[in-house]
């Protein structure tokens, strides 16, 4: 391909972004305010800007060119022209080299610079004033794709909502440190699909991995003069692109080949996905891509004063849903996601921002009616981060049927009972079954909770039981950033010791969060790292970390090992017992053809729990009984699933409880699986007559099994 290209067609004004057809190239840009489209095109190394084409169609507010000699590799930008009018809502500087919304590859570093900004830095006006310096020597350039790849036979695994278990995961971080990734693939696409790391995601027992942002983002301007870097990467500007930093080859294929080989293993991929914002910050922000291509369309403004965009995202804008282009590109991006790169879902970043309607949060905005009945995305997995900063932005349990829910009301409430916080027995029993305080309504059910202990914004399990307070001094902001409200317990020293007795202690602490987690009712999730005790030395925030402090650390002590077979155990003690992962709630009642209430809530002295004693207890140890044998559920086929009989025992006392194991049935006696207090959690002397005394130890959990008589 000879540049400049001498033939230009009209085209067409869909589809939206650059689209080769095996012949040539169709572009399509969607500005509802601008006076005139350029599409610029680059040489191969993106340094200098060859062609300039003015396009001269449009259609529907969409501005389109075809040129039949252009081919994949094609870098280009858009200069778009139109008032600039802040006051009015519109930026518009055609001086500036834009990076346009639909790109599907986006190539090059932003070089931070003044030029970047669509008015004069320091001026006394600030976004009033108006700069003319061309930006494109430091901007990342588009890049034509060409889409083909052999899928074959690939398709999704389909895991089941119940049967899931979440491994959340950053691409860089998981592998960075992996001696036995090449080197040349670590932290990137490629790293992820190496045998080594699927076979300790087998072995571990995940379904389902859930990728940190990997749409192509920014990093900010303030973090790199620091020396550091937006890591978590929830920064984007381009919705439809891979970024670049985690491709070991630089082409698009290298993310399907991922794809296609988590799920020939049987691992399902999900995309923590960030269309609340984007990374032009706010009205003093960078004019990038979608400030410049029409900032009235595409942000929330405010209504009486447009120069300010609206901000339910703390990240200073908030993307304009209620544009009809704006929210199909979203709904484009995410189908994209799914037909081309064969995703199986989605975990939304602040999904309240996403379903606010002039003001309030609606849940049954025209972003969920769409999601609902779009053919494509009601089969994928959809997860939704159920708050935002603004009024009303708190969710939790009023997402529509068929999403799940990060709950983190079930993170806060185990962490609290563990540490041994009193008055919580009801809060924690909920939180075990499914909360259905939340849940059980609109036919939604337990799995629409997705149970977590951490997730990468905050401590990891090591912390968590390693740290009384944030220890977040490498951020560069005095430690005023990330939460207070930790719910953590250090075990009696802060960070590091050698004192035996709070290592032990914080071992069997660890053991208890992971195994209450796993056998929760609704969907587990792990942050990656946690099951061989990965530490981030007591950062609660380590968002601009891109090093060891967040790196997961391959290098396992004796302990670590010990803690990997224990997580590996209780994961595939859920995966084997259907009555940790039921698909209905609880009822509490006698099951059809049996005397036997399907949940039993148990005292230590082997009595049921009463209401009055739920109300006002503040106890801090009970047990509770599964009738695994008449579940009351069915498989696939309609066959009854029928399950052993569990009892699980808690206690978040510091001291011993003799626990007087219930009398099911006559000579049934209580087989130990699980027992916390001792190292890697069996326990040899594990068979008790129902009526014996089990010593259920000091901050320790246990799981039983009744065996019929002999």
């Amino acid at each position: 391909m000879n540049l400049p290209l001498t033939a230009i067609w009209p085209g067409a004004p869909f589809p939206r972004g650059s689209t080769w057809d095996g012949e040539g190239v169709n572009f399509a840009l969607f500005s509802e305010n601008a006076t005139k489209v350029e599409l610029c095109l680059f040489d191969p190394g993106g340094k200098k800007e060859v062609q300039r084409i003015e396009l001269r169609e449009r259609t529907d507010l969409i501005w389109h060119c075809y040129l039949p000699e252009a081919r994949p590799g094609l870098l280009y930008g858009y200069r778009v022209h139109g008032p600039y009018d802040p006051a009015h809502g519109h930026r518009f500087n055609p001086n500036k080299l834009l990076i346009e919304p639909y790109a599907k590859d986006i190539v090059g570093r932003l070089r931070w610079s003044d030029a970047h900004f669509g008015y004069k830095i320091g001026h006394r006006q600030q976004d009033m004033s108006f700069d003319r310096r061309d930006n494109a020597a430091g901007m990342p350039k588009c890049r034509v794709i060409d889409p083909a790849f052999t899928w074959g036979e690939d398709k999704s695994p389909h895991i089941a909502w119940s049967d899931m278990v979440v491994y959340e995961t950053h691409v860089r971080g998981f592998t960075k440190n992996h001696p036995d990734v090449p080197p040349s693939l670590r932290g990137t696409y490629a790293g992820l699909a190496t045998a080594p790391v699927i076979e300790h995601l087998k072995r571990l027992g995940v379904t389902s991995v859930e990728l940190l942002p990997v749409h192509a983002f920014l990093n900010d301007r303030h973090l790199l003069e620091q020396g550091l870097s937006n890591y978590w990467g929830y920064n984007s500007i381009g919705f439809f692109a891979a970024d670049q930093r985690y491709s070991s080859s630089g082409v698009v294929s290298e993310f399907k080949t991922m794809v296609k080989t988590m799920h020939s293993n049987g691992i399902e991929v999900i995309l923590d996905v960030v269309y609340n914002h984007t990374a032009e910050g706010n009205h003093l922000g960078p004019t990038i891509s979608f400030r410049g291509i029409d900032n009235a369309s595409y942000y929330r403004l405010v209504g009486d004063d447009r120069r300010y965009c609206m901000d339910y995202t703390g990240c200073g804008n908030t993307l304009n849903l209620q544009n009809p282009r704006v929210l199909q590109m979203v709904m484009d991006s995410l189908r994209y996601w799914v037909l081309e790169m064969h995703v199986d879902g989605f975990r939304f970043d602040l999904a309240s921002a996403l379903a606010r309607g002039l003001h309030a949060v609606n849940r049954l905005g025209s972003f969920f009616d769409i999601l609902v009945q779009d053919p494509v995305l009601s089969q994928v997995k959809l997860i939704a981060e159920p708050w935002d900063l603004g009024e009303g932005g708190y969710q939790v349990g009023n997402f529509p049927a068929g999403w799940g829910e990060w709950n983190d009301q079930y993170r806060d409430t185990m962490r609290a009972y563990w540490k041994g916080d009193g008055g919580l027995i009801g809060d924690f029993a909920r939180r075990l079954t499914g909360s259905s305080d939340f849940y059980d309504h609109s036919g939604r059910k337990p799995y629409a909770s997705v149970n977590f202990i951490t997730a990468h914004d905050g401590f990891t399990l090591h912390d968590v039981v390693s740290y009384n307070h944030k220890h977040n001094d490498a951020n560069g902001e005095g430690n005023r950033d990330g939460t207070d409200n930790n719910n953590s317990w250090n075990c009696g020293a802060e960070g590091e010791t050698r004192d035996a007795e709070i290592n032990a202690l914080r071992a069997r602490q660890k053991r208890n969060l992971l195994a209450t987690l796993f056998f929760s009712q609704g969907v587990p999730m792990l942050l990656a790292g946690d099951e061989m005790g990965r530490t981030q030395k007591g950062s609660n925030n380590a968002y601009c970390q891109d090093n060891e402090i967040s790196w997961v650390n391959w290098d396992l002590s004796d302990a670590d090992r010990e803690f990997l077979a224990f997580a590996q155990r209780v994961i595939a003690l859920r995966r084997d017992h259907p009555v940790f992962h039921r698909k209905n709630f609880f009822q509490g009642k006698a099951i059809a053809g049996s005397n036997n209430k399907d949940i039993h809530w148990i005292k230590p002295d082997g009595t049921e729990m009463t209401d009055q004693e739920w109300a006002q207890s503040f106890a801090r140890c009970l047990g509770v009984y599964f009738f695994g044998e008449a579940m009351d559920e069915r498989d696939g086929r309609g066959r009854p699933i029928k399950d052993d009989n569990l009892l699980l025992l808690f206690n978040s006392h510091h001291e011993a409880i003799p626990f007087k194991l219930p009398v099911i049935c006559k000579d049934c006696q209580w087989s130990s699986i699980l027992d916390t207090s001792f190292a890697g959690g069996l326990k040899v002397d594990g068979t008790f007559k129902g009526g014996a005394t089990y010593s259920l130890a000091g901050r320790s959990l246990a799981l039983l099994k009744q065996e019929a008589p002999l």
